[in-house]
């Protein structure tokens, strides 16, 4: 796919790819209509909006590619998956990586976790697993894609900096593309270029917490591939529509929402009945022009 070339081709020229992080078709478009050139599903932020659930991986495989597909036939730019655990050992990952590339993947990442996992962002602690077993699911990944422009992205959940950079290494080793460490890990930019430099590969880095708040523009792209904001869309629906919600729900009334609502007209556009009406005029035809053929 064109998507997948052009992503593979940024970060292989030292380019750091900002993107949005999205939880199904309609927040895809609408990153993409505000100019970003990539988006990665956000395992939580897909688990709370297809669930109504945290993020401790209780959608399944399928429904997550559900989502995949979803978002890939919705936008035009890269779409990149979070696979999660890989939903199994090595050789489950390997369908997960065909899977999710033929859903429009245009690159996965792969936590070593153990399964079912736990978001570390929230969790105050994980369980890994060991080393060799996190390096034989990065090899089944890379072995397993049919695009050789597909990214495969190594995410360690090690809470450990030098066990983070034990780790990054053997992934690395293994294939990985990208290499993504989590929030809680390194403490400063310092450390994430300790990381960076251990490892030889770019970093794919998830902007939360202190990373959200101590570090500049600069500071990311001297380290990262990937920049990811994974959760601003997810919790901009979540304020917005509450407030208008509990409004709503107070006056039942429109006219003092606390947040402005697209109108009908600007949405309808967006979503594409201007296309949709088009393709219905060339293609269907109307009751008496399909009872003049019958004559």
């Amino acid at each position: 796919m064109e998507q997948t070339q052009s992503l593979r081709q940024a970060i292989d020229n030292g380019q750091t790819v900002w993107a949005a992080g999205v939880y199904d078709a309609l927040s895809a478009k609408i990153a993409q209509a505000a100019g970003f050139s990539a988006v990665m599903t956000s395992g939580f932020a897909v688990s709370a909006s297809y669930l109504g659930l945290p993020d401790v991986e209780l959608y399944t495989m399928s429904e997550n590619l559900n989502v995949i597909h979803n978002v890939a036939n919705a936008v035009t730019i890269a779409v990149i998956a979070d696979a999660d655990t890989g939903y199994g050992n090595a050789i489950n990952v390997m369908r997960t990586t065909r899977e999710f590339e033929k859903a429009g993947a245009a690159a996965m990442i792969f936590e070593d976790q153990e399964a079912p996992k736990r978001c570390p962002a929230v969790a105050d602690a994980v369980a890994i697993l060991p080393k060799d077993e996190g390096v034989a699911k990065i090899r089944a990944a890379v072995q397993a894609r049919q695009n050789p422009a597909t990214l495969i992205i190594a995410r360690t959940d090690a809470f450990n900096e030098e066990e983070a950079i034990l780790r990054a290494q053997a992934y690395a080793e293994a294939g990985a593309d990208l290499i993504q460490p989590i929030s809680k890990c390194f403490k400063d930019i310092h450390g994430l270029r300790r990381l960076r430099q251990a490892c030889g590969k770019p970093l794919s880095l998830q902007i939360l917490g202190w990373l959200e708040t101590d570090l500049s523009q600069d500071e990311i792209q001297s380290v990262a591939g990937l920049a990811v904001f994974p959760l601003v869309a997810l919790m901009t629906m979540h304020k917005a529509m509450l407030e208008n919600m509990r409004q709503l729900h107070q006056t039942h009334s429109t006219q003092q929402l606390p947040h402005a609502v697209t109108s009908m007209k600007d949405f309808k556009s967006f979503i594409g009945f201007d296309e949709i009406t088009a393709l219905q005029n060339r293609f269907l035809i109307a009751q008496q022009d399909f009872s003049a053929l019958k004559k």
